[in-house]
């Protein structure tokens, strides 16, 4: 017996993880949004404040990006919910963004290789540069 396979639930379960992952991705932004805005109160001096609020309008930019996608796919409003704690102390928020900040590349780098449309796919693959960038700053800052 053969089994065939319907390409047309394939494209429609791809496209469900597709999105899914596409709000998991609003949601990162979401929560590093707010963990950013904290950890810039904490920093020790105006170089680092500066740089990690650079940082954090560039999640901004990156969370309006990814939420135009998420509304133009779906037809509908993304969710923003908080899904990571920033930790309270400085030098810990600092390994946690640094940590977050790689995972995020890879993640991103996953969601251009699968997006079907060459604009999502630019978009996914700036967000990854950028958070390669800003796991640098943080790597910075930890051995500073």
């Amino acid at each position: 017996m053969y089994q065939y396979l319907n390409y047309e639930n394939y494209r429609v379960m791809n496209n469900n993880k597709f999105n899914a992952d596409l709000q998991k991705a609003i949601n990162a932004e979401y929560s590093a949004i707010s963990c950013y805005g904290m950890l810039a109160k904490m920093a020790p001096n105006s170089t680092q404040i500066n740089r990690i609020l650079e940082i954090q309008n560039d999640e901004k930019r990156h969370l309006q990006s990814f939420a135009e996608i998420y509304i133009r796919l779906t037809g509908q409003q993304p969710t923003y919910n908080i899904t990571e704690e920033c930790p309270t102390n400085y030098r810990d928020g600092i390994e946690f963004a640094f940590n977050d900040e790689q995972g995020a590349v890879d993640f991103y780098l996953d969601m251009a290789d699968r997006a079907q449309e060459e604009k999502i796919k630019q978009s996914f693959q700036r967000a990854a540069a950028d958070e390669q960038n800003h796991a640098v700053w943080f790597l910075y800052f930890i051995n500073k």
